[in-house]
C-alpha cells in the first residue's frame, strides 16, 4: 500500500490498538499514530515499542482452540503444512458460509496453492520477483492468505475460541507457525533485500519472537 506514514504494532490479527477495554493502551497507540503527522516528509515507517497488556489468568481459564492436528507431523514440515491446509478446508468454508465472506485470496492463489508456494522456499526454490511486485511482498501476502485462513476456519469449529486463544494455538501449535520460523530464517539469509525485510519483522510479530526467543 505504501502508505506515507504508518505504525507498524506487535500486536494479533484484528486489534490495531491492542486489547480491549484499556483505554489508557489503545490512547498512547492513537497518539503515537498521531505523532507520525509531526514528520515534515515520508515515508516514515515506525514500530510501535510497547506489547499488548496479557490478560489475568483467571480471564484465559477454561480458554483452548478446538482445533488440534497430530503432533507426529513434526518430522516433515511441507508435507504436515499441506495437510492441515487440507483438514481445515471443511471448517474454512463452514466459516464462509456463515460470513458470507473471507478475508483470504489477495494472492490470487488457492490454499492449496499458496502452501505448495511456501513449500518451495522451505525446500530452497524461491519465486523470484515478478514485475512491480517483489519476491518480498509476494511472499508476505501468501502468507498473510494463509494465516487468515487457519484463523476463520478455527473460530468455525465448536467451542467459541476468543482472538487470543486463536492467535495462540496458530503460533504454537500449527506446522503453518513453524514454517514461517523457518521462512524468516531462509529470508534473513537471502541476498534479496525484499525477503530481508521481510525477515526481519514482517512475517512474525515482534510477541511472538519474543515468547520464542528468536
Amino acid at each position: 500500500m505504501a502508505p506515507p506514514r504508518a505504525l507498524w504494532v506487535p500486536f494479533i490479527l484484528g486489534r490495531p490498538f491492542g486489547v480491549p477495554g484499556d483505554a489508557g493502551f489503545q490512547r498512547r497507540v492513537l497518539l503515537a499514530v498521531l505523532r507520525l503527522l509531526e514528520a515534515r516528509s515520508g515515508p516514515v515507517l515506525d514500530n510501535y515499542p510497547e506489547d499488548a497488556p496479557v490478560p489475568a489468568a483467571e480471564a484465559l481459564e477454561g480458554m483452548a482452540c478446538p482445533v488440534s492436528f497430530d503432533s507426529t507431523a513434526d518430522g516433515d514440515l511441507a508435507t504436515a503444512l499441506v495437510r492441515e491446509v487440507e483438514e481445515l478446508t471443511p471448517w474454512h468454508d463452514l466459516a464462509a458460509r456463515r460470513r458470507k465472506r473471507t478475508t483470504t485470496g489477495l494472492s490470487g492463489l488457492t490454499m492449496a496453492d499458496a502452501a505448495k508456494f511456501v513449500v518451495d522456499y522451505l525446500h530452497g526454490a524461491p519465486v523470484a520477483s515478478q514485475g512491480a511486485i517483489s519476491a518480498g511482498e509476494t511472499l508476505k501476502i501468501v502468507c498473510d492468505d494463509l494465516r487468515a485462513y487457519y484463523y476463520e476456519a478455527a473460530v468455525a469449529k465448536p467451542g467459541n475460541p476468543d482472538a487470543r486463544a486463536v492467535n495462540d494455538w496458530f503460533w504454537h501449535d500449527t506446522a503453518a507457525s513453524r514454517a514461517f520460523l523457518e521462512l524468516q530464517k531462509i529470508c534473513a539469509a537471502s541476498a534479496d533485500r525484499s525477503l530481508q525485510v521481510l525477515g526481519g519483522g514482517s512475517l512474525i510479530p515482534r510477541a511472538i519472537m519474543h515468547a520464542r526467543g528468536v
